[in-house]
Order: structure tokens, then C-alpha cells, then sequence
């Protein structure tokens, strides 16, 4: 067998909280291949707090003991001048999550702190082609504050998640039906990655057929559907007893090779810098369809018909929004403008 060797320059990725569950379930799906392709090189910025890093020098062990043919450097730290240096993506995935007795205000003061200093450090020392993905939560509202703290870099370069909830809501609508998941598409989950995002199933389809012609009860659509979607994260942390891990990796997986290759076919739920689109409010990161040209450069989809109910539904979503960014960026000092 002829050993592997690519002439392909490695996309270097930073990734915060490596050493935790979806980082840890993350990074060797990177190193193996399923993000970029199998003939693209990589290299790791792995990036945690300083209590973290014993537990981040074993991750990379597993990583060496892997001997990923693609994975050429892996770099440990706990310095984000060191950590995004030179980045290409960026993968927000640590945050600090809620503890018990925590109220959300308290959430969003806490990690907006982090995510301003990430932002900062983006601006400062990644390319200026970085792309940045933030999965820690509540991520629409740090991606936003990550991304005013990085004014060199273009707002559209900025991405929150929204593929795990639209992976969810494509397989309970795929078990309701008695289908194979692959025959669900068009789905797009709008708003807010939190219990009020819409996964609009009235134009998703399944198979070449409307959701709505094969799954006629409109009762459990809207009254079990909807709100399974939207609790799925806290149903699982009664389940297991620890949040969602190996399905959040899978997802932050799907957003970058997605958003990395032209899109043929299906659109994708992803979580962007508003400029209006559907009446959304300008300038919060919500999530949106979206299709990927053969360029590389993401566009919102246009001419999706919307029902009275999903106007209202998606409208309800990106109040939450708006109230979390004028909470969040009053403790911040910083400017909505």
C-alpha cells in the first residue's frame, strides 16, 4: 500500500474546551477526515483553561496513539494568542454551562465575559478568512458577542448552531412517518438554538411529498413535534445525566463540511448575522436556511412561504434574541449599534 501524502495545505482549527465531552467527541472526527475529506490535511489548536490542561496532554496522546495520517500538528494551550494563531476555523465549543440555581442573566454575563475575550483574540491574531462556529451556549447570543468583539472580521464569517436541532427534528419526523431519515429534507429550524426554536414543518418534505401529506395530524405536529425539538437537549440530560456530547460533535461536523462544500440539494439550518431576511431583526444571529454556491460563499434562501402560525412561532424566537442581546450587552458595556 502506498503510504498517504497530500501536496494540500492543512486547515489549522481551533477548538476551546478540547478536553471536555463534545470536544473530546469532536476531534477525532476532525483528525480522521469527516469534516474536510479524506485527502485534506489538518491541524489541531487545542485550547483550554488552565485547570484543564492535564486532561487536554491525554486527549492529545489518543490523538498520537491514533497516527491519523491527516492530523500533521496538534498544539496544546491555554494562551488564545497561541491557540487561534493563524486559524482557519475557529470551533467555539467551551463554555461555562448552567449550574443549578443559575439564572439565565447570570449564564449570559458569565460567558459573554469568555466570548469577548475570544473575540478579541479571533480579531488579533487568526486569519482574517477565519471562520468562526460557536457551539457553547447560549450560542446565538455568544456568537454575536464574539462577533462585535472582532470588528476585523466580516460579520458573515460569524455562525452559531442550529444542525443538532434540525438533525433531531428530521429523525422524529422520520420515526413518526416510518421512514428512513434520509428521505426527510428541507427542514429548517429558525430562531433560537433554546426551547423556542421553530423547526418549520410545514415545508419540510419527505421523500418528494410535504410533511403535512404524510404526517396528517396536525395535533401532534404542532403540540408534541415542535416542543419535543425544542426540549430534546434537557430530555437527554435526564436521560444520561450529562448533556448531549457525541450528537453535538456529530453536528458541529455537518455545519463545517457544509458550509465548506457547494451545497447540492437540501438546504441546512445554520445560525447567521441577520441583514432582514423573513423580517428577522437586523444585526442578531439567528438561524436561517441557508444554501453553500460552488464559491464558498453562504446565501439565505429565498421564496420560503411562511404560514401566520411560523411567522408567529419564528417572531416569538427572535424577541428571546433581542431581549438576550440587550441583557447581555448591557452587562457587557457593549454597543447594539
Amino acid at each position: 500500500m502506498t503510504p498517504f501524502s497530500s501536496k494540500k495545505t492543512p486547515i489549522r482549527v481551533a477548538v476551546t474546551g478540547a478536553a471536555g465531552n463534545i470536544g473530546y467527541a469532536l476531534l477525532f472526527r476532525i483528525a480522521s477526515g469527516h469534516m474536510f475529506g479524506a485527502d485534506q490535511p489538518v491541524a489541531l489548536n487545542l485550547i483550554e483553561i488552565e485547570p484543564g490542561m492535564a486532561a487536554l496532554k491525554g486527549v492529545a496522546m489518543e490523538l498520537d496513539d491514533c497516527a491519523f495520517p491527516l492530523l500533521t500538528e496538534v498544539v496544546q494551550t491555554s494562551d488564545m494568542s497561541v491557540g487561534f494563531k493563524d486559524v482557519d476555523w475557529a470551533l467555539l465549543v467551551g463554555s461555562v454551562p448552567r449550574k443549578q440555581g443559575m439564572e439565565r442573566a447570570d449564564l449570559l454575563g458569565i460567558n459573554g465575559k469568555v466570548f469577548v475575550g475570544q473575540g478579541k483574540a479571533i480579531n488579533d491574531f487568526a486569519k482574517p478568512s477565519v471562520r468562526v462556529l460557536v457551539v457553547g451556549n447560549p450560542c446565538n447570543t455568544n456568537a454575536l458577542i464574539a462577533m462585535k468583539s472582532a470588528p476585523s472580521i466580516p460579520d458573515d464569517q460569524f455562525f452559531a448552531m442550529t444542525r443538532l436541532d434540525e438533525n433531531r427534528a428530521k429523525s422524529q419526523l422520520a420515526q413518526k412517518a416510518g421512514v428512513p431519515v434520509a428521505q426527510v429534507s428541507e427542514l429548517c429550524v429558525w430562531g433560537n438554538h433554546s426551547p423556542s426554536m421553530y423547526p418549520d414543518f410545514e415545508n419540510a418534505k419527505i421523500g418528494r411529498s410535504q410533511v403535512t401529506d404524510s404526517i396528517l395530524d396536525q395535533s401532534w405536529l404542532r403540540d408534541t413535534f415542535v416542543p419535543t425539538v425544542g426540549q430534546r437537549g434537557k430530555a437527554i440530560i435526564e436521560a444520561r445525566g450529562a448533556s448531549s456530547a457525541a450528537s453535538a460533535a456529530n453536528a458541529v461536523v455537518d455545519t463545517v463540511r457544509d458550509l465548506s462544500n457547494p451545497t447540492r440539494g437540501d438546504l441546512h439550518s445554520v445560525c447567521v448575522c441577520s441583514t432582514g431576511e423573513y423580517g428577522t431583526p437586523v444585526g442578531i444571529i439567528t438561524s436561517l436556511p441557508i444554501k453553500v454556491d460552488g464559491a464558498g460563499k453562504w446565501r439565505v434562501v429565498e421564496g420560503i412561504k411562511l404560514s401566520a402560525y411560523a411567522k408567529e412561532q419564528i417572531a416569538a424566537s427572535n424577541k428571546e434574541l433581542l431581549e438576550e442581546r440587550e441583557l447581555a450587552f448591557g452587562q457587557l458595556g457593549l454597543s447594539i449599534s
